[in-house]
């Protein structure tokens, strides 16, 4: 699998959210390293406190295949997922999660909480890191832009 290049793709719907003035993270699904499914940010101009990149992603991969199921995709995400997407993800049986960038605030595989929780019924492999550097690079800018207005 090519995780730099499905991380891309996540970037790229960064991008996306930071144009719409959402917070900037990208997601995608794959399968057999093909994108099925592309997510970006939008609770705020979608008053959704739920439409984070990743659970956007997850709706639409799970329409698309008409199963909620999809133990045979991948989640590349730019940013750690926060504990209410680790949880879709977990209920959604992906295969594999690649996330970009920590997130010492709320992120839930690591950073504030730490997966494995040992009682859930499905534990996603996960690697961490990829493209960290340019997944943190958009946040930063972002948010620096914001606190110059």
């Amino acid at each position: 699998m090519d995780d730099k290049r499905l991380m891309k793709a996540a970037l790229a719907e960064a991008v996306k959210a930071a144009a719409r003035g959402e917070v900037p993270v990208g997601a995608v699904i794959a399968r057999d390293g093909r994108v099925v499914a592309r997510g970006s940010n939008k609770p705020i101009g979608s008053a959704d406190p739920t439409a984070h990149a990743e659970i956007v992603a997850l709706r639409k991969a799970a329409k698309k295949s008409g199963n909620y199921r999809l133990a045979d995709c991948d989640l590349y995400v730019t940013v750690e997922p926060c504990a209410m997407c680790l949880g879709a993800v977990v209920q959604a049986r992906i295969r594999r999660l690649v996330f970009g960038a920590a997130d010492p605030k709320s992120g839930a595989v690591s950073s504030v909480m730490e997966f494995p929780f040992a009682r859930l019924n499905h534990h996603p492999e996960i690697l961490g890191g990829v493209l960290a550097a340019e997944c943190a690079s958009i946040l930063r800018g972002f948010f620096r832009a914001r606190r110059n207005k």
